[in-house]
């Protein structure tokens, strides 16, 4: 379809154009065949639509919304596994204020025994890294022999 038709394609169909755009599209119409066929074409696609609305309005039956919300009432809820993460608030509250706790307590004994640990490495244990392949490198050397001179006994 060409532009001049498909800009206003909507107004025209539903007869919302004014009237010099309508004659703009009605003369392009009579001289492009292709143009004319796609029109033809969405108005039968309309009809068609337009003849599955159904005339009457549907009603629901009297005591229908009754019946509903009564079945609705009488079911029970189904525990499910995803359920069982559904915490209340108050015992998540909990929950997490106990492990807060749990993780204070064992990080104060995990510090309070660490003090039996040595510091730095002992003399020997940067004499045994000379062997090593990553000793090679002039900086490697400079790391032992700084390591050598701050060592205390």
């Amino acid at each position: 379809m060409h532009a001049v038709v498909m800009e206003s394609l909507e107004e025209y169909l539903s007869g919302a154009l004014d009237r010099a755009a309508q004659r703009d599209i009605e003369a392009h119409l009579s001289n492009c065949e292709v143009c004319r066929q796609e029109m033809r074409s969405m108005r039968e696609v309309s009809a068609w639509f337009g003849s599955l609305r159904c005339e009457e309005a549907l009603e629901p039956s009297p005591g229908l919304y009754a019946r509903v919300m009564e079945r609705v009432g009488e079911r029970k809820a189904v525990p499910t596994f995803a359920g069982f993460f559904a915490l209340d608030l108050a015992l998540g509250r909990r929950l997490a204020f106990t492990s807060l706790l749990t993780l204070a307590v064992l990080g104060g004994y995990l510090v309070a025994r660490e003090t039996g640990y040595p510091g730095a490495l002992s003399p020997e244990a940067v004499m045994a890294q000379q062997n090593s392949p990553a000793f090679d490198s002039a900086r490697a050397q400079d790391n032992m022999l700084i390591t050598m001179t701050s060592y205390e006994h």
